[in-house]
């Protein structure tokens, strides 16, 4: 009897890729930790010798065993980071899988309604046009029968018209889900004529120091390795300087492993650290100013 395997979804190939980095990390992390203990244990045997006078020979083989292992041990340790860019990059990867799952699954909904719609529709039409034969397939005219059956008439033309209407812009969302552009904004939202309100346009960058500027009347701080979006103006200030990186900088990804991207707490007013990005604009500027004042 013949046994088939069900094909893994995106979703699974992508925990099962996860779950093997994951787990050749964890081996890999493991070998390191016993190879820096051996390391620092040559390196221990090696000053005693030193420190005791022993014979060169004797030096010689313990500066031979001391260099074998840190050497072992700096490749272990750039193996492990190899891995965990491995497993960052999965990490992206298994997101961006579920984050498709979801958007396909809302996809369908919205599929499976239009469908309704469409089988519910030849139902509507076949009642209303019983009723609008029941008063025209009859003699006997009657003004308020005929008023009824031609409202009835009205309102059936649109109601299929509005059923094919609904159905093109289902589908059409439905599309749109699926390739992660639809626009989820609500119903009230878009019945609204009032403009949105004007935005600062921002850059998501990653902080290098403690950052501070101005919005307004609010003062923003924001500490160091953070993930902040930066008034787009202060952006090259803040890049020439090398207060803050964009993210896909290689130097910020590994502050990421090290620190992490969210903000852990304010800076206070009083640390020596904080850079002010807007007094730092204005002094750029007033250079340009003063060497155009010196040439006129």
């Amino acid at each position: 009897m013949a046994f088939f395997k069900r094909e893994l979804g995106p979703v699974e190939r992508f925990e099962s890729v996860l779950k093997d980095k994951l787990a050749a990390r964890q081996k890999l992390a493991a070998r390191l930790s016993l190879s820096e203990k051996e390391l620092e244990e040559k390196r221990t045997a090696a000053e005693r010798l030193a420190v005791a006078g022993a014979a060169n020979a004797r030096l010689d083989r313990a500066e031979a065993h001391m260099r074998a292992v840190e050497d072992r041990t700096k490749t272990m340790r750039a193996a492990l980071a190899e891995f965990d860019e491995q497993v960052a990059s999965a990490e992206r990867a298994l997101a961006d899988a579920k984050a498709q799952h979801d958007r396909n699954l809302i996809a369908d909904q919205i599929e499976t309604m239009a469908a309704a719609i469409e089988r519910a529709a030849p139902g509507f039409q076949a009642s209303a046009t019983a009723l609008i034969e029941a008063v025209t397939k009859h003699s006997a005219s009657i003004p308020e029968a005929t008023r009824f059956s031609t409202s009835v008439e009205a309102v059936r033309r649109e109601v299929l018209s509005a059923a094919d209407l609904i159905c093109w812009e289902l589908r059409s969302s439905a599309v749109r889900t699926r390739a992660g552009n639809a626009n989820m904004a609500s119903p009230a939202a878009s019945i609204s004529e009032q403009p949105p309100p004007a935005e600062i346009e921002r850059q998501m960058i990653y902080t290098l120091h403690p950052l501070l500027w101005r919005e307004g009347d609010e003062t923003r701080r924001v500490p160091a390795f953070a993930m902040v979006g930066l008034p787009k103006h202060l952006l090259p200030v803040a890049l020439r300087h090398h207060h803050a990186d964009y993210l896909n900088a290689r130097r910020v990804q590994t502050l990421m492993h090290l620190h992490g991207s969210e903000a852990q707490g304010e800076p206070g007013h009083d640390d020596p650290l904080l850079v002010d990005l807007d007094a730092l604009l204005a002094e750029e500027n007033q250079g340009p100013q003063a060497d155009v004042a010196q040439a006129s």
